[in-house]
């Protein structure tokens, strides 16, 4: 598991190379759009909401005393809420919506690395339509997976000290679902909708390297939005079709692999 999470995290390695190598960033213009503006939306949600929500938290609190510490308190809480349901939400219909531009850009990736592997592992041609479809299939089962498991953790994780071992893993539940919708770039023009979840199953470790980067991403202001998904997907695509290769037990020829340049 460890190894493949540092599999995940090293597959990032020459991205920005890559990306001008191959001319990607016109691919990325409108998914960047998409995400800018989303996180511009989570952003004054989070603001306008925070107050309503913390008023609404701090009715429980039944007493006079420390009414003000408590509302003080419960509007910290409703802002968190309200992120950490923002960001869910915003990985998934950025990703979804950004699918019929970032399968030309794994096909790229995967073009340029292993020009003949179309001849090796099964394809499968599909539309921009099917790639819209699929990817809000993907991403509709993952949101909901995800809510699931990481509200209780984020529950779980306001008891002291121990809170931290939660708060951790609600963090690594996001991540694995971040890296599982990059991925899915590159499976759904390989794998039907089934064999790409069995996929993911079992490199679960490399879907969470690549989504902890592009968790962390999203901490960097304004530039993080932007950026998350060129320098994720471009990642994602490498080290899926690296392990796609190795689970067919390929070894195809240096001369199929190039190299990036480096200029």
């Amino acid at each position: 598991m460890f190894k493949n999470i540092l599999k995940g995290l090293t597959s990032y390695k020459d991205s920005l190379k890559l990306i001008n190598q191959l001319k990607l960033w016109k691919y990325f213009l409108v998914p960047m759009g998409i995400s800018f503006l989303f996180g511009i939306a989570v952003f004054f949600t989070v603001y306008g909401l925070s107050d309503n929500l913390g008023r609404f938290f701090a009715k429980a609190w039944i007493w006079e005393w420390g009414q003000e510490t408590v509302t003080e308190i419960a509007t910290w809480l409703g802002a968190l809420v309200i992120l950490v349901l923002g960001f869910i939400l915003y990985k998934h219909v950025v990703m979804a919506l950004s699918a019929p531009f970032m399968s030309p850009v794994s096909e790229r990736v995967e073009k340029h690395f292993y020009p003949n592997a179309r001849n090796h592992i099964q394809h499968r041609d599909t539309t921009n339509t099917e790639q819209l479809w699929r990817g809000i299939r993907i991403n509709l089962r993952n949101i909901a997976y995800e809510l699931l498991i990481t509200l209780p953790l984020l529950l779980l994780s306001f008891i002291p000290v121990i809170g931290i071992v939660f708060t951790i893993t609600a963090f690594m539940v996001q991540a694995y679902y971040a890296g599982f919708g990059n991925m899915d770039y590159t499976l759904e023009r390989h794998f039907k909708y089934r064999d790409s979840v069995n996929f993911v199953k079992r490199n679960r470790g490399i879907a969470i390297g690549i989504g902890i980067v592009f968790m962390g991403m999203l901490f960097i202001p304004l530039l993080g939005v932007i950026l998350v998904l060129p320098f994720t997907v471009t990642a994602a695509s490498r080290a899926t079709l690296e392990e796609m290769i190795k689970e067919e037990n390929l070894s195809l020829p240096d001369a199929q692999k190039p190299q990036i340049n480096a200029s």
